[in-house]
């Protein structure tokens, strides 16, 4: 069973618009990609809008409140949204296929309340039909490299993507075309259907297949868009991403997303980012990890070794004695915090290398080491510079 909108929210069942748009509020600062670290931020943040978007329209929190969330939703996936343009606008999250609400998929709030309530949404249905609706959201992705993440980036991408048919302005047909009452519905935009069921006569009504609700055909498609009033056109856009993003997390453009339908607005175009593999880092939050191979005399004596850095390279001191697998912490040379000042740091793990080919001095330079087997023994002055000069 799906989670409850006014759950969603955390509002009571007999909220106000206002209780409702404020808990959506908190919850979208709450959980919104761009800036929750949550691994589930993103679908949550949906559920959110998608909860608030259904009860603010007033005609589809009653259907909402009426049919139950489960069925609802069943509704919903029977032919899309019917109510507000808020909840047609979220069905477009799947990816950068066709527009939402095309086809004359009708109203499955429509049918149901026929079928359960005698008709009680019926009368609504010629200006449910033509109320305004926000376009589908788009998705698409952008590939960054890690310094790209780390400096902060405008990039320019292209996108394909459905837009208003600019031949006739997203209309179907010619300005001139012959406007005829569509045969079907006889210009009621709905057909109804009787049938007789074990439990009675049903009386079903939905949208008209022939002219998509509007109750008239034309003489005449645009040669274009063939009557679909959307053509697919390759768009350049430009996204300034933020220093310090991270790979999975998305971004925003408003208005960018497919064209709305009766005057809506478009709806928006989200832009996954996706961070290359980089060959000295790995990333985990806002912390690198890099491997740092060292000789044998540098573990033993320590040293001083450049390490890379996302921009270059900083000095790091190899402590004496140190063991292969020990892990040391750069503290500020990390990733940018994508919320405030500051940055993660470098971790930076000792792999201590074992020699594979040895001249003679070394040989006998290890045989001597070995030999003493950390115990005291009385060695000729210069033992272990000779081991460390010589490896």
């Amino acid at each position: 069973m799906s989670e409850d909108f006014y759950d969603v929210l955390g509002v009571s069942r007999d909220a106000s618009e206002d209780e409702i748009k404020k808990a959506y509020r908190e919850k979208a600062t709450q959980y919104h990609p761009d800036v929750s670290d949550e691994p589930d931020a993103e679908e949550k943040f949906k559920k959110v809008k998608k909860a608030k978007e259904v009860l603010t329209d007033e005609q589809t929190r009653r259907q909402y409140d009426q049919m139950g969330h489960d069925r609802f939703e069943q509704a919903e996936k029977r032919g899309g949204t019917g109510g507000g343009a808020g909840a047609g606008g979220m069905g477009g999250m799947g990816g950068m296929g066709g527009m939402g609400g095309q086809g004359g998929q009708g109203n499955p709030f429509e049918d149901i309340f026929n079928q359960f309530f005698g008709g009680g949404a019926g009368g609504q249905g010629g200006q449910s039909r033509n109320r305004p609706r926000q376009g589908q959201n788009l998705r698409t992705r952008v590939d960054l490299t890690l310094e790209e993440a780390y400096e902060g980036v405008e990039k320019q991408f292209t996108v394909t993507r459905p837009e208003r048919c600019p031949e006739c302005d997203g209309a179907g047909h010619p300005p001139d075309a012959d406007v005829n009452t569509c045969p079907e519905c006889n210009g009621q935009g709905q057909t109804t259907t009787v049938r007789d069921t074990p439990l009675g006569r049903v009386q079903q009504t939905q949208t008209c297949r022939r002219c998509g609700g509007e109750g008239e055909t034309y003489s005449e498609a645009c040669s274009r868009c063939n009557g679909d009033g959307v053509v697919r056109e390759e768009a350049t856009l430009t996204v300034t991403i933020p220093a310090g993003i991270r790979d999975g997390q998305s971004l925003r453009m408003e208005r960018e997303g497919a064209p709305g339908e009766n005057g809506g607005p478009n709806g928006d175009l989200l832009i996954e980012v996706s961070i290359e593999e980089h060959d000295a880092f790995e990333r985990d939050g806002d912390d690198l990890y890099h491997n740092l191979a060292v000789s044998f005399p540098q573990a033993v004596f320590g040293a001083t070794v450049e390490i890379p850095t996302v921009t270059g390279t900083t000095e790091f001191e190899v402590p004496k004695g140190t063991q292969s697998g020990e892990s040391f912490r750069v503290r500020g040379e990390g990733m940018p915090h994508l919320r405030g000042r500051g940055s993660g740091d470098i971790h930076v793990q000792v792999q201590v290398v074992t020699p594979e080919d040895l001249n003679k001095e070394q040989r006998e330079a290890l045989e001597a080491f070995a030999e003493a087997g950390g115990e005291e023994v009385d060695v000729k002055e210069g033992f272990f510079e000779k081991i460390k000069n010589s490896l």
